[in-house]
């Protein structure tokens, strides 16, 4: 049976923690639902009522095109191993652009002022409410290791190449719609 709850309890934290994995859903009006994994040390939990993971570069960038048309996102959390559990966060997003004040600010309190190559923003959740269910029909996986592909591709693309794949591939969703990504990209000597 699913679980309502108004905000993130210390249990929940702790689920969240030891995930290794995250899923994000977004989508705007007439768009297509976008859900895509993300590495569970990518997340912060900033108070009862917010979340916030920090965003690498990926094939496209459809979560930002979402919230930035609607806002609406939903995080889910699934226990691959331990006894079974599915959390679900569902709010607003937000996302913080990179070389914005307002990332600069949470990269500095809430990753330690650490930023991978490629990172690409900082998508914040504000959580309207919080949901576990059974989780029964989860497999169980065993943990294996982080990949090192996305780090060495970032790595090797550099500062200019990943603003030129930006430019590419992470512009426009699939449905057309902007995402804004240069908005704040002004050190990086770039304009749309």
């Amino acid at each position: 049976m699913a679980k309502p709850f108004p905000f993130i309890e210390e249990r929940h934290r702790e689920f969240i923690r030891q995930q290794r994995i995250f899923f994000v859903a977004s989508a705007a009006d007439e768009t297509r639902v976008n859900v895509s994994p993300k590495d569970g040390a990518a997340l912060r939990i900033l108070s009862a009522n917010r979340v916030a993971y920090l965003d690498q570069t990926g094939s496209g960038n459809e979560t930002a095109a979402h919230i930035h048309a609607r806002g609406r996102m939903t995080l889910m959390f699934c226990a691959f191993e331990g006894a079974p559990m599915i959390l679900r966060l569902y709010g607003r997003g937000r996302v913080l652009r990179r070389g914005s004040a307002a990332y600069q600010e949470a990269l500095a309190s809430a990753f330690a002022g650490e930023e991978p190559p490629g990172a690409r923003q900082i998508v914040v959740l504000d959580i309207e409410r919080v949901q576990t269910s059974c989780g029964y029909g989860v497999p169980l996986f065993a943990y294996a290791g982080e990949r090192p592909t996305l780090r060495r591709w970032a790595e090797a693309k550099g500062e200019a190449g990943i603003a030129e794949y930006w430019r590419e591939k992470n512009t426009l969703s699939l449905d057309g719609l902007p995402t804004g990504i240069f908005e704040a990209h002004d050190q990086l000597g770039l304009k749309e």
